[in-house]
């Protein structure tokens, strides 16, 4: 009889505690209040969003080896309300247990409905991992009784932390003399995914000619190009497949941008978060060239809720193939970030009298509001008047994108305020 295959080695090194745990410091370090849940082991209901591969599977998990209380971990992506409903019925019997539930953002209202009376009453308590935003895809009822917690991404120093750490006690990588030479590959490839990283390293180990070996940069491109897969559907290489699809659309080319949007179709990809994505950059990238951009990406979304697939794989392409033909400008995009950096400079800068709200007689003998100009009430429906804080006046923060739309705005803005835009 064979000797059965070793689990993967990111799943031979996930922590048991956190002595041993990499990385959210801002959430496990000393104090913090998921290292207080843990020492007091008094756990509620939460959420943790965050990208792939940066330990919320693995905090869950530490988590309830903390607890007495028992442990069920159910996937939303083969999981449906019939498991929900027999982890429901044996934490009644049990008094009560603690459910991870991995892609939170897949289960649908039904299922999430299903759940939460059980939240509600105290029989589970709920740990949800997602790499979607929770407002978008938990529903208001069971995000109100769940703390949601953010996890960010690795840093460079935390990554590496992790594959010295495995090198040094994985007991089969401990048959190797590796040295990294070279990490650049190592850290582009697995694109800040710890799992993804600690399986690359492996599958680098395995292909080694020898137990002594120095990994340098074109032997992981070399390996890898050999022997990795095109399209895993469950994370591995979700977000570089993705960030070719966004790209070839903010890049204009309509081809390239099906043949992306047919390798995540073929992925099995879930079709919202296709939509969603081209939701996003029917604004970011489109903007005011196109503001029928961002209807169509929103009426995309909408319809691929209702149709599902393989049938909403014609609006996608429909959409996908618009934003792609279509003018570009990121100038809103451009605007919001400077008008953020400049709040953050400038702080809470009072409001100018004309324009604060007066519906008090106390507030207008205060002359809030004195002095405001109703635009309607002039010529054009324009009249000159400042409307920033007196400290940034005259300040532009919206530069029209050159092409047709936004030369009209432009032409518009010019004629308003000269002293802004005029060119």
């Amino acid at each position: 009889m064979s000797k059965p295959s070793p689990a993967p080695l990111a799943e031979r090194m996930r922590p048991l505690s956190l002595k041993t745990y990499i990385g959210q410091q801002h959430l496990v370090g000393e104090g913090k209040v998921l290292a207080q849940m843990i020492q007091q082991q008094k756990a509620h209901s939460l959420i943790f969003w965050g990208p792939p591969g940066v330990g919320k599977t693995t905090l869950a998990q530490i988590i309830a080896q903390s607890l007495a209380l028992p442990f069920y971990t159910l996937s939303a992506i083969d999981s449906g309300v019939k498991d929900l409903r027999a982890v429901i019925d044996n934490a009644k019997k049990q008094g009560g247990a603690l459910l991870f539930i991995d892609e939170l953002h897949r289960f649908n209202k039904a299922q999430q409905d299903s759940l939460l009376g059980a939240v509600e009453r105290g029989v589970i308590t709920l740990i949800g991992a997602t790499t979607e935003n929770p407002s978008f895809e938990v529903i208001s009822a069971l995000l109100s009784r769940c703390q949601v917690y953010v996890l960010q991404a690795l840093t460079e120093d935390e990554l590496k932390a992790i594959v010295m750490q495995a090198l040094a006690n994985d007991t089969l990588l401990q048959n190797y003399q590796v040295k990294i030479k070279e990490w650049e590959a190592l850290l582009n490839l697995s694109g800040g995914d710890a799992r993804k990283l600690l399986n690359l390293l492996e599958l680098i180990v395995d292909a080694l000619p020898s137990s002594v070996a120095t990994i340098s940069n074109k032997m992981v491109q070399d390996i890898v190009q050999q022997k990795m897969a095109i399209y895993d559907k469950s994370g591995e290489q979700h977000y570089d497949i993705v960030s070719a699809f966004i790209k070839s659309l903010r890049g204009s080319d309509p081809n390239a941008a099906v043949y992306w949007l047919a390798r995540m179709i073929e992925g099995g990809e879930d079709p919202k978060f296709i939509a969603r994505r081209m939701l996003i950059l029917a604004s970011e990238d489109i903007g005011n060239a196109n503001p029928n951009a961002l209807l169509l990406a929103t009426a995309t979304f909408q319809a691929v809720e209702m149709i599902g697939y393989p049938e909403c794989r014609i609006i996608l392409s429909q959409t996908a193939t618009y934003l792609a033909s279509s003018a570009k400008s990121n100038a809103s995009y451009l605007a919001i970030g400077k008008a953020q950096s400049l709040v953050r400079q400038t702080g809470d800068l009072p409001v100018p009298m004309h324009l604060r709200n007066a519906p008090t007689k106390m507030m207008k003998n205060m002359d809030y509001g004195k002095g405001y100009a109703y635009a309607h009430d002039f010529e054009n429906n324009f009249v000159a008047q400042e409307f920033l804080p007196e400290k940034i006046i005259n300040t532009k923060l919206y530069d029209p994108g050159k092409n047709t739309s936004e030369d009209r705005m432009r032409a518009y803005l010019n004629h308003c305020w000269k002293e802004k835009y005029g060119y």
